[in-house]
């Protein structure tokens, strides 16, 4: 993708919204409960949304399928690095019971690695399923003329 300022642009929005909302959480103690996580997912789902559409504006008739697909998975990846990162100087520099006291762990202890893999593994799992998602309304129908070309039809054959 030769323009790559889309991704890092909607991918910086993403992830400062993610971690707007996460310290907002904290500032009422919700940060712990990981109910109040589901809104990540409208953030990002929104981030990636508008990023796949800027791209399609900005290439208006050449738009084409991977390169909007790119753009989307680009966009959730660079704010699932940086939502890492801060997560990463949060839970072990400016509040290290915040492992201690997450309620979704089930037993033993959390180790900081265990962690930002798992915010890692669901913020590239939400961005794989919001692009490939998202991708079929900006795709271009088959249900046109020019789409039945390449549909194969038996009676067309005899």
């Amino acid at each position: 993708m030769k323009n790559l300022t889309i991704p890092i642009k909607y991918g910086l929005a993403i992830g400062t919204a993610l971690i707007a909302y996460f310290l907002i959480l904290s500032l009422f103690g919700a940060h712990t409960n990981p109910i109040y996580s589901l809104l990540n997912g409208v953030l990002a789902g929104y981030g990636i949304y508008e990023g796949i559409k800027h791209y399609k504006l900005l290439k208006g008739e050449k738009f084409k399928y991977q390169k909007g697909f790119a753009a989307g998975m680009l966009s959730g990846f660079n704010a699932t690095i940086l939502f890492s990162v801060f997560m990463g100087i949060y839970a072990s520099h400016l509040n290290p019971a915040f492992l201690d006291n997450i309620q979704w762990r089930l037993t033993g202890e959390t180790g900081l690695g265990l962690f930002l893999f798992e915010v890692i593994i669901m913020g590239f799992a939400t961005s794989v399923v919001l692009t490939l998602s998202f991708m079929q309304l900006f795709k271009k129908s088959w249900n046109t003329k020019d789409g039945k070309r390449h549909t194969y039809n038996k009676e067309e054959k005899k």
